[in-house]
């Protein structure tokens, strides 16, 4: 098949012909060659200094024998640094013996304050102190307590619950110990060998019983507080 070709070709080789210039990546085809008179001369950049202004007549001013407004005196004052330098170490305090630490025989020393050997933190006044953040924390933990507690004690109001006393719950701790006494005097009791249906399930039921009395005892002694339904 015969190759395409555009019906635009002739136009756009005549735009681009058109619009190229033959000196636009080579810069002018002429330049102004510089003259020979115009060559760089020595000390012509250095700044040079205005002219100096001729003398009227001939004549120098005569110098000024009054000082100007500006003019301040130098004053030397014979200081005698001995005596200074010795007022000031009468008059100054003492400096205190630095503690240093010796670690090897060769007497390798270095200052002992900076080295975290001497017990300065322990020495602060909030050393010891608990933090503020926790106080509140534990107030405010503690009056969550109190709150839940007051809640419980209102909802087992409406639910008519009875509160144990102290004296009536160490009753009933005494005489559940003593059930699970005698309950384990009576398994101690019972025969190794259980080959019988009767005897496992009086021993299972033993067990059970046992581990009830168990529960019972933990949960009494386990709560401060002990609400019962009444009857």
């Amino acid at each position: 098949p015969l190759r395409f070709i555009s019906k635009f070709r002739t136009f756009v080789k005549h735009e681009a012909e058109k619009n190229k210039s033959k000196w636009k990546t080579m810069g002018p085809a002429k330049v102004a060659v510089p003259s020979p008179n115009d060559f760089l001369q020595k000390h012509s950049k250095e700044p040079k200094l205005a002219p100096r202004k001729k003398e009227q007549d001939g004549k120098k001013e005569p110098a000024l024998s009054v000082p100007g407004r500006t003019y301040r005196p130098v004053i030397r004052i014979k200081k005698n640094f001995i005596n200074i330098n010795a007022l000031a170490v009468i008059k100054g305090v003492p400096k205190k013996p630095r503690h240093f630490c010796v670690d090897s025989r060769q007497g390798d020393k270095y200052l002992l304050e900076p080295s975290g050997l001497v017990p300065k933190y322990i020495k602060k006044k909030d050393y010891g102190v608990t933090p503020k953040y926790v106080t509140q924390r534990n107030e405010e933990i503690r009056r969550e307590e109190e709150e839940r507690e007051a809640k419980v004690v209102e909802e087992l109001k409406k639910r008519a619950m009875k509160h144990l006393s102290d004296e009536e719950k160490t009753s009933i701790l005494q005489a559940l110990k003593k059930k699970w006494e005698e309950l384990n005097r009576e398994f101690q009791c019972l025969p190794v060998l259980t080959d019988t249906r009767y005897k496992k399930m009086h021993k299972a039921e033993v067990e059970m019983k046992l581990k009830q009395l168990e529960h019972d005892i933990e949960a009494l002694e386990k709560h401060k507080w002990i609400y019962i339904a009444n009857e």
